[in-house]
């Protein structure tokens, strides 16, 4: 389940918020489908209450904005996701470590190319 892109709101998304800045124009619309780097995901009372900057219009879907129902591929993923975990016998895979460097965590230490 997507949240509300607002900062502090832990509320479920039901809004698309998209700005169309050559236009002036703010689209508050259902929920995408897919989350989108340049669009936010907007709970129903921040998607109702959106105001835009002076100059600009505000395009707002008219009716209900209805949380979207789990599809049986998101609940799939989630259960193999939760198998995948409790099992014990998969221990993580270390990343091969050419000769001559040192790992420190997800950081690797490269001899200086200037030293022989």
């Amino acid at each position: 389940m997507r949240r509300c892109s607002r900062t502090g709101c832990a509320n479920p998304a039901v809004a698309t918020l998209t700005y169309a800045y050559a236009d002036s124009t703010a689209v508050v619309g259902p929920l995408a489908t897919y989350s989108e780097p340049h669009s936010y995901d907007l709970c129903e009372e921040h998607a109702l209450r959106l105001t835009a900057p002076r100059g600009w219009e505000v395009v707002r879907h008219q009716g209900e904005f209805a949380a979207p129902e789990p599809t049986v591929d998101d609940l799939t993923a989630l259960a193999e996701a939760v198998r995948e975990a409790g099992r014990a016998d998969v221990a993580p895979k270390m990343p091969d470590v050419p000769i001559g460097t040192q790992r420190r965590g997800h950081l690797r230490v490269l001899p200086d190319p200037h030293e022989d």
